[in-house]
């Protein structure tokens, strides 16, 4: 089984990517938020992979962190989520993310992820949850809110409403924030559009 693979990032889309490992090019499924984290093109590149063997194919699913990695292989696990519902998942929010949705059992949040109706948001809040205990991930206290999170949910709302997905809008938002400017909405938004385009 692959687990990790280091070399060199030849192409790069935010589905999959390519990583050359001494002349062998593999090419590797990924989650949006793995995609906004990618070198540029002709970098190096370190994955954490998950190897899928069927009797037809043999996949690679790869994430830059083990938090991503175990999450995947926990989703996997619950019936009727295969591994494309579970690269959605993980791109519409990290395993952080997820594990404090599962924990509050926000359904609505869950919802709002490409290819998951309420009822699979439901199984997953119910499933996820015995299994999270295996990966040591808990939801963050309240004391641990970063400053201004507030401000950032409205920049993100604003972004998703102009029509970029949330993962990105997120991305774009820890790229241009500064906690000592103390920036406006305003000034949030457009600079998250600047990064974004």
């Amino acid at each position: 089984m692959i687990a990790h693979l280091k070399g060199q990032l030849i192409e790069k889309s935010p589905v999959s990517l390519v990583v050359d490992v001494q002349g062998v090019g593999y090419e590797v499924f990924i989650p949006l938020t793995a995609y906004y984290n990618l070198p540029e093109s002709g970098a190096e590149v370190s994955l954490y992979i998950h190897t899928r063997i069927r009797e037809d194919s043999l996949k690679l699913f790869g994430f830059v962190n083990e938090a991503d990695k175990q999450m995947f292989e926990l989703l996997t696990r619950i019936s009727k989520v295969g591994p494309k519902i579970a690269l959605a998942i993980l791109s519409g929010m990290t395993a952080q993310d997820l594990t404090q949705a599962v924990f509050n059992h926000d359904i609505s949040t869950l919802s709002t992820i490409p290819g998951v109706g309420r009822k699979t948001a439901e199984r997953l809040a119910l499933e996820l949850k015995d299994k999270l205990s295996e990966l040591n991930l808990q939801p963050e206290a309240a004391a641990n809110t970063m400053p201004g999170s507030g401000l950032k949910d409205d920049a993100v709302s604003a972004l998703v409403n102009l029509g970029y997905k949330k993962a990105a809008a997120e991305q774009a938002l820890k790229k241009v924030w500064r906690d000592e400017a103390k920036p406006s909405l305003e000034e949030l938004i457009r600079d998250s559009l600047n990064c974004l385009s």
